[in-house]
């Protein structure tokens, strides 16, 4: 196999903020294996508050190259366990194994989501993310992009009002993400409010080192709270038992499709809800992710809606209905290339 390495700067329609910074760009890393005429694509967002940085990406897919021009691809699965024991970066690790995924379809001519015993049947939707806002801004957003679903990223502060606010303008599912910024006292303040305007869960509310929290609010709390944080690799989800009613994986954080698929399954047989999300990337990206919809009670893959340009074409995003594209995750750079490594 040839790996090949795009290296891009994906901009944002709007600056994107968080509990950890604002953003209005996006650098990312999109790999490319080639073989038998076919090229199979995945990304690793370089995301600043991980340590992440496209070049030392760069660096450590040059590193493998070699190595990787002598293998040819039997399975993902094959090549995935062969990766992880070189011990790359699991960001780099999980674009990889995306474009395993991608080109081991391409070559035999079937979708990845029915490679890994998937059916294309009552998918759920996927929700529209909006970072903290200003009012003007959050109504904005809303009214550019009418959707069935919001992901709403909140402080504790003015966490009511804000969400009032939007119950004003849509009937829309709504979704919180408190990103680790609040305490349990104002989670459990917030919790029935929220409920009452139509919120259907809080996302990852406190810290990562705040077990005895965490405990209290899968007792008290009358919403769900997802783990995301605190759910990085397949150890976490043995882990979030009677702390999470379900948990968000994400392939870059875990390593790529390969363990994010036993993580779906472990996590069903604890009893724990799942949901699959995206970081802000291209096409490429979220068409590989979107291959585990078959699997999942809640999808967050609206990182390409953030982009001024998608430099890739793959699943398309119609109202928060996602339809698959072509074989493999159907992801391609639609005659568009990066800076090539």
């Amino acid at each position: 196999m040839l790996l090949i390495a795009h290296r891009f700067d994906h901009i944002l329609k709007h600056p994107f903020t968080i509990s950890k910074g604002t953003r209005d760009s996006q650098p990312s890393l999109i790999v490319e294996l080639q073989q038998d005429g076919y090229s199979g694509y995945g990304e690793a967002p370089a995301i600043f508050y991980y340590g992440v940085t496209v070049q030392a990406l760069a660096d450590e897919a040059m590193r493998v190259r070699d190595t990787l021009a002598e293998k040819k691809l039997s399975t993902p699965e094959e090549l995935w366990v062969w990766l992880a024991q070189k011990k790359i970066h699991p960001f780099l690790l999980s674009a990889i194994d995306q474009a395993a995924y991608d080109l081991y379809g391409k070559i035999h001519q079937i979708p990845t989501w029915q490679y890994i015993g998937g059916k294309n049947e009552h998918l759920p939707i996927t929700n529209y993310t909006i970072g903290l806002s200003s009012p003007e801004q959050l109504l904005q957003k809303i009214q550019e992009n009418p959707w069935p679903a919001y992901k709403i990223k909140l402080g504790p502060e003015k966490a009511i009002e804000t969400v009032e606010l939007i119950r004003q303008h849509t009937e829309a599912d709504l979704r919180v993400d408190a990103n680790a910024a609040w305490t349990v006292h104002q989670t459990l303040e917030l919790a029935p409010k929220l409920k009452n305007l139509g919120v259907s869960f809080i996302e990852q509310p406190l810290a990562v080192d705040d077990m005895d929290g965490m405990k209290q609010l899968f007792v008290e709390s009358v919403l769900p709270i997802f783990a995301d944080e605190s759910c990085q690799t397949e150890e976490d989800i043995a882990k979030a038992k009677n702390l999470f009613h379900g948990v968000n994986i994400k392939l870059p954080k875990c390593g790529g499709i390969t363990p994010a698929r036993r993580m779906v399954k472990e996590a069903r047989q604890l009893g724990l809800q799942v949901m699959v999300g995206c970081m802000v990337e291209s096409s490429i990206g979220i068409s590989a992710i979107a291959q585990l919809l078959p699997f999942l009670d809640i999808a967050d893959l609206d990182g390409a809606l953030l982009l001024k340009k998608d430099p890739a074409e793959g699943v398309e995003i119609v109202d928060g209905v996602v339809s698959f594209a072509g074989n493999g995750n159907g992801a391609d750079l639609a005659g568009l290339t990066g800076l090539t490594v």
